[in-house]
This record gives C-alpha cells, sequence and structure tokens, in this order.
C-alpha cells in the first residue's frame, strides 16, 4: 500500500509516527504546502526509508491529483481543516484513490431556522457523490479520527454485541487536560473547535430524523472514568449525528462534549465580536479571515504536548435492552494519558488519540478485513477487528456497564 497524507501538521505528523511501527504498507509521503513542515515530520522517524515529504496546494483538486498520480498512492489520507475537504475528496476521487478523513464536509445552518431545522448537513456533500464512488468501485471512508471514528466504531460493537435494541447511542468525550502557562489554549485546532461549537449541534430521533438546538444547550454531567470524573457536558454539532443513524438501529443519537464554563464564554465572545467570521475584512491595506487572526494569535496545539498534564477520554454511552432482555446502559471509552503518549510517541494525547484511527483502518483495509466502495462511515464495517487492532497497538479501550436510570 501507498499513501499519501494530505497536512503534516500535528495529526498528518502523528500519523506517520504511529504508522512507522506497523509494516502494512510499502511507502507514505507526508505532504502540505509548506515543505518544511512535511520535511521536519518525516527528519524525525527512524524509517526514513518508507517515508517521503512533498509540496502540495490542499486548495487545488488538481493539485492533490497530481501528486496522488505521482506518488502512486493507494490511499489519500486527508489530515487538514475540514474547510479543505471538498478538493481533496475530489482529488482523490479524480486519481482513483481510496480516501479516509477524520472530519467530514462542513455544514451551512438553516437560512431561517437554524435552531430548529437542518440546513446543510455535515457531510451532505459526500454523501450526494456516493454513488459515483461505488460506480467506479472507490471507497470513501469518512469520518475517522477518534470522535467521529472510533467513537462510531463503538456504537456498531454495542448494537451488534451488547444489545437486542438501542435506544440511546450518546458519544460524551472529557478530559482533566491541564495546560500550564496559558490562560487559553485548545488542545485541537481552534478554527475547527469554532466551526463545531458555535454551528446548531444536530440530534437524531427515528420519528423526527434530524433537528437542531441552541450551541452549548441541555447540559448534564457525565462521570468518565480513569479518574477524569464528572464533567459538565453540552451538545455540539459532530458528524457521529449524521454518520450513526445510518447504519446503526437506535431511537436516538446524540453528541455532548465537556467544553468548561470558561471555554464556552470565550466561544461566545469570538462569536458576539465577530471573530468567529471566516468571510474576510479589510484591514488598512489587506484582507483577513477574523478566524484565521485568532488561530494565528494562539498557540500551535500540536506544540503543547511539554505543558500538558491529565487525559482525555472518548467514548460511547449506549441504554436500550441487552441481549438477556434487561434493560442496560454501557460506556465504551478510550483514554489516554498525555505524559504517555509524549513519552511513547512524542506527540500531545489528543492529537495522538486522533490519529491512531486512520492508520488503524488503513491497516484493516490494507489487510483485506475492511473493504467497500461508495462513501462509507466506520460503523459500516465489522466492529471487532478494529477493536481488537486497538489492543494491538498497545492503547486497549474500556468498558463500565452502569445502572439504567
Amino acid at each position: 500500500m501507498h499513501i499519501l497524507v494530505v497536512g503534516a501538521g500535528g495529526v498528518g505528523a502523528a500519523i506517520a509516527s504511529i504508522a512507522e511501527r506497523r509494516g502494512f504498507f510499502e511507502h507514505m509521503v507526508l505532504a502540505d504546502v509548506d515543505l518544511a513542515r512535511a520535511e521536519r515530520a518525516v527528519a524525525k522517524l527512524t524509517e526514513g526509508g518508507r517515508f517521503g515529504a512533498a509540496r502540495v496546494d490542499a486548495s487545488d483538486a488538481a493539485s492533490v491529483t497530481s501528486l496522488a498520480r505521482e506518488v502512486r498512492a493507494d490511499v489519500v489520507v486527508n489530515a487538514c481543516d475540514p474547510r479543505l475537504n471538498p478538493p481533496i475528496f475530489d482529488g482523490a476521487f479524480a486519481a482513483g484513490c481510496t480516501y479516509v478523513d477524520m472530519a467530514m464536509h462542513l455544514s451551512s445552518p438553516h437560512p431561517d431556522r437554524p435552531y430548529e431545522q437542518t440546513g446543510v448537513k455535515l457531510g451532505d456533500a459526500q454523501f450526494a457523490v456516493a454513488e459515483q464512488w461505488s460506480a467506479r468501485g472507490q471507497l470513501a471512508l469518512v469520518g475517522l479520527g477518534v470522535e467521529p471514528g472510533l467513537s462510531d466504531v463503538f456504537a456498531r460493537y454495542a448494537a451488534d454485541h451488547l444489545f437486542s435494541s438501542v435506544d440511546e447511542v450518546g458519544v460524551r468525550d472529557g478530559a482533566n487536560l491541564v495546560i500550564e502557562g496559558y490562560d487559553f489554549a485548545p488542545t485541537f485546532s481552534i478554527w475547527t473547535t469554532i466551526e463545531e461549537c458555535l454551528n446548531p449541534p444536530v440530534i437524531w430521533e427515528r420519528d423526527r430524523q434530524w433537528f437542531t438546538t441552541a450551541p452549548f444547550s441541555e447540559p448534564e454531567v457525565f462521570e468518565f472514568p480513569g479518574g477524569i470524573g464528572p464533567v459538565e457536558c453540552v451538545n455540539v454539532e459532530h458528524e457521529e449525528v449524521l454518520l450513526i443513524p445510518r447504519w446503526v438501529e437506535c431511537r436516538r443519537v446524540t453528541f455532548k462534549y465537556g467544553l468548561g464554563d470558561e471555554f464556552i464564554a470565550v466561544l461566545e465572545a469570538l462569536h458576539k465580536t465577530g471573530l468567529d467570521r471566516t468571510d474576510k475584512i479589510r484591514v488598512r491595506d489587506i484582507e483577513v479571515s477574523p478566524r484565521d487572526v485568532v488561530a494565528a494569535a494562539l498557540p500551535n496545539p500540536a506544540e503543547l504536548g511539554d505543558r500538558m498534564h491529565g487525559k482525555t477520554c472518548a467514548g460511547t454511552w449506549v441504554t436500550g435492552t441487552g441481549v438477556d432482555g434487561t434493560r442496560r446502559e454501557v460506556y465504551l471509552h478510550h483514554i489516554v494519558d498525555n505524559q504517555w503518549s509524549m513519552a511513547e510517541y512524542g506527540h500531545q494525547a489528543v492529537v495522538w488519540q486522533t490519529a491512531i484511527n486512520p492508520v488503524m483502518g488503513l491497516e484493516l483495509l490494507a489487510r483485506g478485513t475492511w473493504s467497500g466502495s461508495g462513501v462509507l462511515g466506520p460503523e459500516a464495517f465489522d466492529a471487532v477487528p478494529y477493536l481488537d487492532l486497538l489492543t494491538e497497538y498497545d492503547s486497549p479501550w474500556g468498558m463500565e456497564d452502569r445502572t439504567p436510570a
């Protein structure tokens, strides 16, 4: 397998360092608009012979196609912000490659009733061309990070092996990470964080299908394992709600994220002042996107690992009727300690936890364990080999049975 990773930032570099320990591929190229960044990431690897660096303009589908053909890529992995999804997705299709991303094409709120009805949903543009991918026998494996990604695999596993019927699939994300020396420093791309946190969150119910609510709505205190403890979580727009109902039979799907009051206050201030806007404004002699300015002013999340302490937990909470006919409630989860990921891989916990999942997906595709065509989410595949592989990667998952409400 020849792999082209588009984007050599934190996640792209972590993908390479995780994949370096596995033997399922022949060659991997890290490509970035900043060639020096890609070269630095490759230089940190010990198995340099299987890796290369290249320049690519991810905003130009033709540039992605050209490079994919040049390096004889079988798979194009999108490790960029989701705003660059369309050209990378289209470029991979034109090159005849399998495509893998960790976040789907962006949404647009309903023009008149944004907190009641969906507009353009996450991934709509990708699913709209699913038949074209199927007709050519090509696979677009979308939403294969940790959330979405591993959380969706958990949903598939629960439905297949733990429940006879599922009421709610609720993805719940929380952490006790602390970053020394900063009053405010996100652990993941602030551009993406602003996008998903300030857009109307989506909820799915069998009778209503997809609908929206207000940002940060329906707060609940969720108890996270691994010593993290109780964290208040709120509704946030996320791909799982758009993916899971397509393949997992259930009554309701939600996504809630433990942001914290201070983080929410900052996001609300950015929105009130217009600093979350993506359209460019003129500042003296230049035009610039306010959100890009915010991102440039904050520290690079990939470089915060030495200042971070604590753990992050991604997981899927499922309720329903167990296989024995009794009420059941479980939380399937994956915890990463920042101290461990920094010592073992040199990447901070949130970035590493995101990156391991596309690498495992690539390995299952290379083995032929996962296969298919069209536009598919992780829950469209057998969950067991994926979860077994996670343990093989020395990062086991866990499950807690909880007392049904």
